[in-house]
């Protein structure tokens, strides 16, 4: 039988996803628990896999197994084995056609950035960090550019494996939360909050969410102007494009399934990013 697993992760002890030789991975963590729980070897796939510092709230994968327990005992059992940092929220068991990552018919990333004169010291390894003020608007009319499908190449990280560049966005969500009053600029006059980038696409490219911070903040920050995004997509060059932001405050929100399989769309977890 099938089993899938919604999972999530604090990224900062990762070196990614991926099971690697040096076994400092979420999916090595998460085998041996299950393996350790079914008494058996297990094999997971991932929805999504995600670099080293990055953070899931719904990472979804699939496994087989001949084991039977009940739905919830594979999230109790698996999280006894599991360290602080990572826990399987929910397991659902799904017909044997559920392909964690072949059946997701979009995927959600959300960026969480700190604006604030001063480095984040408890939030650190969690947000992003610019310590300039950003213009909203201009940050939303360059997103604007990037909706729809398109030849994303000038956001393709150099080891991407993606087997093509062409992808579909559909939404980008940028929004604002003061965290002190206007009045409090901070020592360096930059006002500090918390800025909120969410991503909705078909699938995405190796560092394409970070690439896309770059070079939003970029134009946020008056550096480039907004019409900039259009002449990145155009040219189709990494080379034109600002460096990759920061891993630190990306999160995997999950991908989206079809009803038909009876999966959560959101992680319990899912608001409580600013």
């Amino acid at each position: 039988m099938r089993i899938a697993l919604g999972v999530s992760y604090n990224g900062q002890a990762y070196q990614g996803w991926q099971s690697q030789p040096s076994g400092r991975t979420v999916q090595d963590h998460l085998q041996a628990a299950l393996t350790r729980f079914a008494t058996v070897p297990v094999a997971t796939l991932c929805a999504g896999r995600t670099d080293a510092g990055v953070h899931a709230l719904m990472q979804v994968v699939h496994f087989d197994t001949d084991i039977e327990r009940p739905e919830f005992a594979w999230v109790r059992g698996t999280n006894r084995f599991l360290p602080p940092d990572v826990a399987v929220q929910w397991a659902r068991r799904v017909p044997d056609a559920f392909h964690a990552r072949a059946c997701a018919v979009a995927r959600r990333y959300a960026y969480v950035l700190l604006q604030s004169p001063v480095r984040p010291s408890v939030e650190a390894g969690r947000v992003g960090w610019v310590f300039q003020p950003l213009a909203l608007a201009a940050m939303q009319e360059a997103a604007g550019y990037l909706i729809g499908e398109h030849d994303f190449s000038a956001f393709r990280a150099a080891g991407c494996q993606a087997r093509s560049p062409v992808k579909r966005l559909q939404r980008i969500d940028i929004s604002h939360r003061a965290a002190l009053q206007p009045a409090d600029t901070g020592a360096q006059g930059c006002p500090t909050g918390y800025w909120r980038f969410e991503f909705e696409g078909s699938a995405f490219l190796h560092h394409m969410v970070r690439n896309i911070m770059g070079c939003l903040i970029a134009i946020g920050q008056g550096a480039r102007p907004a019409h900039w995004m259009q002449e990145l997509l155009q040219a189709r060059s990494r080379s034109m494009a600002a460096p990759t932001f920061m891993a630190d405050g990306l999160y995997f929100l999950g991908p989206v399934y079809e009803r038909v399989w009876g999966l959560p769309d959101r992680a319990p977890a899912y608001d409580w990013l600013p």
